[in-house]
């Protein structure tokens, strides 16, 4: 299955998103434009939110799990309805269901050697992290060897005062977590933060 990405490429990592308030933050990121939404998998309620935000996304949006570190993961995702696979790991079994079971992938990779496996193993995407330790440098570096048009997104870290040198070096797009969402933050702060990334990537 290919992909369309979205013209905002940037994913919301939603890590300890309450379900009971995934509703009105899907609601201001999607009314800011972001289109890829990740909630890990790591904190309670995680498979809730990821439903609840699945039955209201646009229908251009794509819904998922990050932290997916095992099959069963994937199936329980794709049963919450999600269509979107992150990783912090390069596992190709994992990837490799996740690519069948119809999900957009973006497996987690430091270096060349974990990007050409989850290539192989069917990554749409690869998620550079921990992105402050590889810099715009390192992408720069790896996307040298890698084939032509590899959508490369780095995650950790990432600001928007960034965007410009990470898209310098070639980036894609970028994963963005707690400089977006952190739990209890208001949906003002959220629609300012959301605004800032979105004006920063379309430069």
């Amino acid at each position: 299955m290919t992909f369309a990405l979205p013209d905002l490429p940037l994913v919301a990592i939603l890590r300890g998103l309450d379900p009971a308030d995934a509703a009105q933050v899907g609601r201001v990121l999607f009314d800011a434009g972001w289109r890829l939404l990740e909630v890990p998998l790591n904190r309670p309620g995680a498979l809730d939110a990821i439903r609840i935000l699945v039955d209201m996304a646009p229908p251009d949006a794509i819904v998922g799990g990050g932290t997916m570190l095992s099959i069963a993961d994937v199936d329980a995702v794709a049963q919450a309805g999600g269509r979107l696979f992150v990783s912090p790991n390069c596992n190709p079994a994992v990837i490799a269901h996740a690519r069948a079971a119809g999900m957009l992938c973006a497996p987690g990779v430091a270096t060349p050697t974990e990007a050409f496996a989850a290539l192989d193993a069917g990554a749409h995407a690869l998620k550079l992290f921990p992105a402050e330790s590889i810099g715009p440098a390192g992408l720069k570096a790896m996307k040298s060897v890698l084939p032509p048009g590899t959508p490369l997104w780095p995650v950790g870290g990432v600001t928007p005062e960034q965007i410009t040198a990470w898209k310098a070096a070639g980036a894609t797009g970028a994963g963005i977590g707690s400089q977006l969402f952190t739990p209890g933050v208001t949906l003002d702060d959220l629609a300012a933060r959301a605004r800032s990334f979105a004006v920063a990537w379309r430069g």
